[in-house]
């Protein structure tokens, strides 16, 4: 699995834009990117991946495909994997993850004994997927006792320097799934993206190479043109995590906005 994943967001997560979608997906593989990422959620996402892999089938031998349901019930959450293999063209998924934990609410009924968990660990049982995760961006305390409760192998979750600031997701919940030895996936790395880009002369490349500098195993971006996949791609082969300095000087330049920055919290 590389360093950098193209996410499920940007042109994916759209109705109708096959030509393009593909365009992103066609060079993330051009360009070495094995990491795709997807949601029952997020449009067509998972339509145009799948269109490429039917028609090469034998692209998807290497890439970690990962998808997600944000049903909360035992059959919903089958339902949902139903669906995403069969709009993925696929038979099973690398990463299958448990969407968007915010509440204590979730918790309680994706636990309970019909709720998605249980469809998630039959799931790996039988080898319909490989790993099971979860994910979250707005409340670390609940996506906390989520990696330390249940069975998963990853986690994806907000790094980026307002979350430096802000803290939670950082200092709490990403050394609880280290000790467990649950996979971190990055997210939400642009911040607070075309502000932050254009008004504080912060680049993406130095975004995601923050992201690298700790210890995670990928980094996803959603990317809506080939030249943002370009970045994205040279962030990842180069791997050149950025310095104590050159951290310190971004969260500085984050941290008069991080909560707003932090627009995915919900704040």
């Amino acid at each position: 699995m590389t360093p950098v994943g193209l996410g499920g967001e940007g042109v994916l997560r759209t109705h109708g834009r096959t030509a393009e979608a593909q365009g992103v997906i066609l060079s993330a593989l051009r360009a070495g990117i094995t990491y795709f990422d997807s949601a029952h959620a997020y449009a067509d996402s998972e339509i145009y991946l799948g269109s490429i892999y039917s028609q090469d089938p034998d692209i998807r031998g290497g890439i970690f495909q990962a998808s997600k349901s944000a049903s909360r019930d035992y059959q919903g959450a089958l339902t949902d994997l139903e669906n995403t293999l069969a709009r993925l063209q696929i038979d099973f998924l690398d990463l299958w993850q448990i969407h968007d934990v915010r509440t204590q609410t979730d918790l309680d009924r994706i636990s309970a004994p019909n709720g998605a968990l249980k469809a998630f660990e039959e799931a790996k049982s039988s080898g319909r997927v490989k790993h099971i995760g979860v994910t979250g961006h707005e409340n670390p305390d609940i996506l906390t006792q989520a990696v330390r409760d249940w069975p998963v192998d990853a986690v994806m979750m907000p790094i980026n320097p307002a979350e430096a600031v802000i803290g939670g997701f950082l200092d709490h919940t990403m050394p609880v799934a280290q000790k467990k030895g649950v996979a971190v996936i990055g997210m939400k790395v642009l911040g607070g993206g075309h502000y932050v880009l254009s008004k504080k002369g912060i680049t993406a490349d130095q975004l995601i190479r923050f992201v690298l500098s700790y210890d995670i195993s990928t980094v996803i971006v959603g990317c809506s043109k080939p030249n943002e996949v370009h970045t994205l791609a040279s962030a990842g082969q180069s791997y050149q995590p950025l310095s104590k300095a050159e951290q310190g000087a971004l969260i500085k330049k984050f941290a008069p906005q991080a909560k707003q920055l932090a627009f995915y919290r919900g704040a």
